[in-house]
């Protein structure tokens, strides 16, 4: 594999784990029953085009079929992709869920 093949196979590498995070963001969501746009929305307030949200939106599944997905996890891979603020909202909504 040369430099170029190297350089775009972490690309690819890369855009599938964010494909990946913005699934577990969603299905998280979902789980809570939790608007994806809406959480999404407040952290990101200005952002426009959430095309890959609603990519992911067709693969997420029911509650009911769902598994559970750890708070802290997603956390963690939201920060990991640079998604601070996101990760920020996600936790307040989880103290929040805890308090009910």
């Amino acid at each position: 594999m040369n430099e170029k093949e190297r350089e775009q196979y972490i690309i690819e590498q890369y855009q599938a784990g964010e494909d990946q995070m913005i699934l577990l963001f969603a299905q998280w969501c979902i789980n809570h029953q939790l608007d994806p746009y809406v959480v999404y929305q407040q952290a990101y307030p200005h952002q426009k085009g959430l095309d890959k949200l609603a990519e992911s939106m067709d693969h997420t599944v029911t509650l009911e079929q769902s598994d559970q997905i750890d708070t802290s996890l997603l956390i963690e891979v939201l920060q990991v992709y640079g998604n601070d603020d996101l990760a920020w909202v996600v936790a307040q909504y989880q103290n929040n869920l805890r308090k009910q």
